[in-house]
């Protein structure tokens, strides 16, 4: 068995008045060791490609392929090297083909095989769950989402919490992020502040500064209260960052430099702003796309609540709809030095092994970082993430790297086109100081007594490549309000009585019909051309011009299905089969192709009318460089460049 010692790596020529918490915290204490895992054992090898990359497109109509592989990014080596548009002759085009990749051992089960049950076939997930004993419709969900699991998790933590690694070897929560829910929500400065000094770092005069700082930032088709999850960000630097040229702690000093942080990785850095950080980090380059070694994330995923939104009065502690009860905490440490310049995707190798902790609940994402993760166990009680379900988070959260910045022994890469230095949301962090504090989730407000679903507090952010607001190019190009391209009912019902003939559009919003190919695929472009007209007209707004609330934000009744059905994955333990479960298999994962780009079974039989598409075809000649890859065209022909990037 291999193993290898991570400590972290400071940038080349940073002086020893660099120091970060990272390196104080490994003085004296066990250096973090995992094993060299082969993926080829894992219950879903492909673990790294998500459930939303196996949708169907109708023809090309719904692209949420370019929400992610583009090349944007990695063409001018903005924080990524990983172009996914076709720039690369290595990579290809991913949103022209399911080109999954094969490992180099055995091709059965393969990437082209849909391994995300749960997903594809929740009669089964529930099946599971009654046959383990338990009766889901039983579950009450309100009282499930607003029990408080990240408390009882965050005292488990041993050690500084000053410091990112507590140095207990082989303990699962060794890594757990040193921020405790009893300190939150955070300040309205967005700074997380403690009425206790242990395990803070300095007292401002206004409370005990734990160095964690939140984010508001703007979601994606992925984790809107809509999808079932809702995301809190906290940030922390290295003590450097936090303190003046004389080396005293200074809340203004830290400030500065998150600031100067948040534009180099949002591409918003003036002409005029400094090449450095400022007070005891002045011998760090502010770097664009990029963030310094020490970096912390913290991101709890929550459950939905709709009821809370931050106000007296609402249930728990956080606003955005996000309730006590927490999926997971997810964490992001910098460990070492990410270069987009020195490498590309000719470097992965598809078979590497994961390098991870089976007991601590860590793995390396071979471009710098070190992700760690924390899910709930049967009961709810959070525990340490294996190594499998960590592959998940690679999928996303990585990039390309030389062998010898991983020590030489070739780690499972991956990543896509869309992330800046392996991180998605500081990037999208809202302007001023509306984006720092707690994520709002576009500043929801929950419903009142007239209605169901809850109200916005925000415009659609423009994108600056795509020159349109973030969610009218979603619904323009997925046709749907997530990736997987769906319409859950409460937006099929606003839709519905948005889109009329009677109020100028050009025809009424259309059901859709599964009978035929032909009838499904005209419906689907019909829905393209009518969210035009409706981004256009601006009614996917609000009349205050913010998003529509029906666009983000679930009714409380479907938010606690959802839940359900979470919770279902829970209880059964199955999340390597998928985290994401509706009431029924999404219809774009069903089979609706004319015959010029039919495809059968890998073991030849055809595919009937929508049927669920559970495998695709793959080249399977030997002598071919692809052998084992999938070759099925997604019938996308043109897709736009997209970069995560607000326009300010």
């Amino acid at each position: 068995m291999n193993h290898m010692p991570l400590r972290p790596a400071l940038l080349t020529g940073a002086s020893l008045a660099a120091l970060s918490i990272a390196a104080l915290a490994q003085n004296g204490t066990a250096p973090l060791i995992g094993d060299y895992i082969s993926r080829a054992g894992f219950t879903n090898p492909y673990a790294h490609i998500p459930a939303q990359c196996y949708i169907e497109t109708a023809g090309g109509t719904q692209n949420p392929c370019q929400v992610c592989h583009t090349d944007g990014l990695a063409n001018r080596r903005f924080g990524n090297n990983a172009p996914q548009g076709g720039a690369s002759p290595f990579i290809g085009d991913l949103t022209a083909e399911y080109a999954f990749a094969a490992l180099n051992y055995p091709f059965r089960p393969n990437g082209s095989i849909n391994p995300w049950e749960n997903t594809l076939f929740p009669d089964k997930l529930r099946a599971a769950a009654v046959e383990a004993g338990h009766e889901p419709s039983a579950w009450d969900m309100e009282a499930w989402v607003r029990q408080d699991n990240w408390t009882a998790a965050a005292a488990r933590r041993p050690g500084d919490a000053r410091v990112w690694d507590s140095g207990a070897k082989d303990d699962p929560f060794r890594l757990f992020p040193a921020l405790s829910p009893v300190d939150l929500p955070a300040d309205a400065d967005g700074f997380v502040r403690s009425t206790r000094q242990e395990g803070a770092l300095f007292n401002d005069g206004h409370g005990w500064v734990t160095g964690w700082r939140a984010v508001n930032f703007v979601p994606h088709g992925i984790f809107t209260p809509l999808t079932g999850s809702v995301s809190g960000i906290y940030v922390r630097l290295p003590v450097r960052f936090m303190r003046d040229t004389a080396g005293r702690f200074n809340l203004a000093t830290y400030a500065a430099n998150l600031d100067l942080l948040a534009a180099a990785v949002s591409d918003h850095l003036p002409r005029d702003a400094p090449t450095t950080y400022q007070g005891a980090a002045a011998a760090e380059p502010v770097k664009p796309g990029l963030y310094p070694v020490g970096t912390e994330f913290a991101h709890p995923l929550h459950y939905v609540d709709t009821e809370a939104d931050g106000t007296d009065g609402a249930p728990g502690r956080f606003p955005g709809a996000r309730a006590d009860r927490v999926k997971e905490i997810r964490y992001m440490y910098k460990i070492r030095r990410f270069d987009p310049e020195y490498a590309g995707p000719e470097i992965k190798e598809e078979s590497a092994p994961a390098y991870a902790s089976r007991t601590e609940g860590w793995i390396d994402n071979g471009a710098g970082w070190i992700l760690a993760g924390w899910i709930e166990d049967a009961g709810g009680a959070l525990r340490a993430q294996t190594p499998s379900e960590l592959t998940q988070c690679v999928g996303c959260h990585s990039g390309h790297t030389p062998q010898r910045e991983t020590g030489g022994h070739a780690t499972f890469q991956s990543g896509v086109g869309v992330t800046i230095d392996s991180t998605w949301a500081l990037p999208r962090r809202l302007p001023g100081d509306t984006g720092w504090g707690e994520n709002t989730a576009m500043g929801y407000r929950a419903p009142g007594a007239t209605g169901d679903i809850g109200l916005s507090s925000h415009f659609d952010p423009i994108n600056r490549a795509m020159e349109n607001g973030e969610f009218a190019h979603f619904l323009e190009h997925v046709v749907g309000v997530s990736l997987y391209g769906d319409m859950p009912a409460s937006v099929e019902a606003f839709l519905s009585q948005t889109i009329r003939t009677e109020r100028g559009y050009a025809a009424d919003w259309p059901a859709l019909k599964t009978d035929s190919a032909q009838e499904y695929r005209g419906a689907q472009r019909l829905r393209a051309r009518l969210l035009k007209e409706l981004t256009e007209r601006g009614d996917h707004l609000d009349a205050d011009g913010n998003v529509a609330g029906a666009l983000l934000y679930p009714p409380q009744i479907a938010a606690l299905e959802a839940a359900r059905g979470y919770r279902m994955v829970v209880a059964t333990q199955r999340y390597d089969f998928g985290k994401d479960v509706f009431p029924d298999t999404p219809v774009t994962f069903r089979y609706f192709r004319n015959d010029e780009t039919a495809f059968a079974h890998q073991d030849g039989r055809s595919y009937k009318v929508g049927e669920i598409v559970t495998d695709r075809p793959i080249d399977t000649d030997r002598t071919s460089l692809t052998w084992g890859v999938g070759i099925t065209p997604t019938e996308i022909t043109h897709s736009p460049d997209y970069q995560p990037i607000l326009d300010y």
